[in-house]
């Protein structure tokens, strides 16, 4: 059951439409998320989403009922945004007990809510601290104990890792996939992140310039792309020349050979990275003097050295469906 809808949403900021014919429908309990570069319109779905921008034509609802006009704090949405938002001046636990207050429950009740939270995100032990003294990771679950606790009909996360170090943005993206599916809360989620999106997601929204290029599951998008722009922008492509033909080959799915076979192309090793288990290989071609990526396991003996005379075996060229899922 679709439990909130984007229909035909198109926002224009003067002359440039950040959102065009946008329809997207998140279904109950559904963990979407919102893919693409930098100035795609990803976030401003996600503003036109919590009220904070109105649709110029098109219209948003949630359970059926239309609420393209109503206003922010009417919609029950949690937010959590990039640079966290906390109050300074507000203790863990007070923070996270702000919207209680402002929808005025009762004090017992909110303290209730208020130790749930604490319990969920695993910060008991820093519920009398300050922002100031919490890592960027305590204080980013912080923000998400404060906008479930209000129990939303929609949780909205605008590229809310981003601001973390690589380590603790596994760690908090894994806390978040896993509090959502305790929660069962629907979240839209917006990233420029396609591990952050492949990983955490039912389904993968990716846009480009304003428009919806595909809607699918993590690995149609990534195995079935319908445009080029997905077939690039998602994970690492090779893009070549076969039989008159370009085409997108995976690394993962282009071998190096020693000796040539018979579909095999000739070139050069220029890079060669081992890294354990994996080992990946750049190779000029012959042919064209295109540069192709082959990425895999080091399951076989041959170490290939910048300089070596290789072959190279494309096994799998992604098609290109041409329709959203």
């Amino acid at each position: 059951m679709s439990q909130f809808e984007f229909s035909n949403v198109t926002k224009r900021f003067g002359t440039v439409e950040a959102l065009s014919r946008f329809s997207l429908s998140i279904n109950e309990g559904e963990l979407i998320s919102i893919l693409g570069p930098s100035g795609c319109g990803k976030t401003t779905a996600l503003r036109v989403a919590a009220g904070f921008e109105l649709c110029d034509e098109g219209s948003l609802a949630m359970n059926g009922n239309v609420i393209s006009a109503v206003p922010p704090h009417k919609r029950n949405m949690g937010m959590v945004f990039q640079s966290y938002s906390l109050f300074p001046h507000l203790t863990v636990s007070e923070n996270i007990a702000f919207g209680l207050s402002v929808r005025k429950m009762a004090k017992k009740k909110r303290d209730e809510e208020v130790s749930h939270m604490l319990d969920l995100v695993r910060l008991v032990d820093v519920e009398d601290r300050y922002p100031h003294q919490l890592s960027g990771g305590q204080q980013q679950r912080v923000a998400l104990a404060r906008a479930l606790a209000i129990e939303p009909s929609v949780l909205l996360l605008d590229e809310p890792l981003s601001a973390l170090d690589a380590k603790v943005r596994i760690e908090v993206r894994n806390e978040i996939r896993s509090l959502q599916s305790r929660t069962g809360t629907t979240t839209l989620f917006v990233t420029h992140d396609q591990e952050e999106a492949l990983s955490i997601s039912d389904r993968v929204c990716v846009m480009d310039k304003g428009v919806i290029q595909q809607v699918g599951t993590p690995r149609d998008v990534y195995e079935n792309p319908c445009t080029n722009f997905v077939a690039t922008f998602i994970g690492e492509t090779n893009n070549v020349v076969i039989n008159g033909k370009e085409v997108f080959v995976r690394p993962e799915h282009t071998r190096v050979v020693q000796d040539a076979e018979p579909s095999s192309y000739r070139g050069i090793v220029r890079e060669a990275t081992f890294t354990g288990p994996t080992q990946t290989v750049v190779v000029e071609l012959s042919l064209d003097g295109t540069f192709v990526k082959a990425a895999g396991t080091n399951r076989t003996k041959e170490s290939w050295l910048p300089g070596q005379e290789v072959g190279i075996v494309f096994d799998q060229v992604l098609k290109i469906s041409g329709a959203s899922a």
